[in-house]
């Protein structure tokens, strides 16, 4: 079944799944699209990523291989392009799916407003869980690169005032990273745990890619109780920070 992501809060089709959808290899939807977005070149005054967005997945043997993410834009121009039967239930399939992703927008989960930190981070973890299971199961490459719950260790030592190189020295410090290389990784027990997942980032001009280590917000969750056990608390929970109440006589 095709499923759309979610990226940069819009939703996209992968090109493989297209690929299947209208009976193509997908090596030659890759060269097809490759030659529509050489067509929109400045003259064109449009944006390729418009339609197209480069991506990346995994494959069977761990190689990274490009992709394309193709918005509801990019389905249309190739959409346009198929003739007879093969265009009608393509074009059929695609605008089932992104209408059915509008309507799903419109629901709103409904819970409790947490009162501190702690509870709303619980809550982000058990959201992000929630949707997590609801989501049929996808190649887990995919799954880290669309999480719209990832967070940088950057936004997450900000919370308690500190810089990604202090707090990264901090989680080395109580036991749950260490360096390897240039990267820092999670020390073996707890891997599995859905704390962390990586994400792809393009450099040179999308001519290279490395992986991000990202924390997930079960993680984000996970490392403040571990800090909060050691005394470390996010800049907003830390006692000077607190207002404080007059007593009363």
């Amino acid at each position: 079944m095709q499923q759309l992501f979610n990226f940069n809060g819009q939703p996209t089709l992968d090109s493989r799944e297209v690929a299947k959808m209208i009976g193509k290899s997908h090596k030659n939807l890759m060269r097809d699209i490759r030659q529509y977005i050489k067509d929109l070149g400045p003259g064109s005054k449009l944006s390729p990523a418009q339609f197209f967005i480069e991506s990346n997945y995994k494959d069977a043997n761990g190689q990274f291989r490009p992709c394309y993410l193709l918005t509801k834009q990019g389905c249309e121009f190739v959409g346009n392009k198929l003739t007879g039967k093969k265009g009608t239930l393509f074009t059929a399939q695609y605008v089932s799916l992104f209408n059915d992703y509008e309507k799903q927008l419109v629901v709103r989960p409904q819970f409790q407003i947490p009162q501190n930190m702690a509870e709303a981070l619980q809550l982000a973890a058990d959201q992000a869980k929630k949707l997590m299971e609801q989501q049929p199961k996808v190649d887990y490459y995919d799954t880290q690169m669309h999480n719209p719950g990832l967070m940088t260790v950057t936004e997450i030592a900000k919370d308690y005032g500190m810089s990604a190189r202090e707090f990264n020295q901090l989680l080395h410090k109580y036991g749950i990273q260490f360096k390897q290389g240039k990267h820092w990784v999670l020390y073996h027990k707890y891997d599995g745990k859905g704390y962390t997942q990586y994400e792809a980032f393009a450099y040179n001009d999308n001519k290279g890619v490395h992986n991000n280590l990202k924390w997930t917000q079960r993680g984000r969750k996970f490392i403040y109780d571990v800090l909060k056990d050691h005394g470390i608390l996010p800049v907003l929970e830390q006692p000077e920070l607190l207002p404080k109440v007059n007593a009363v006589d």
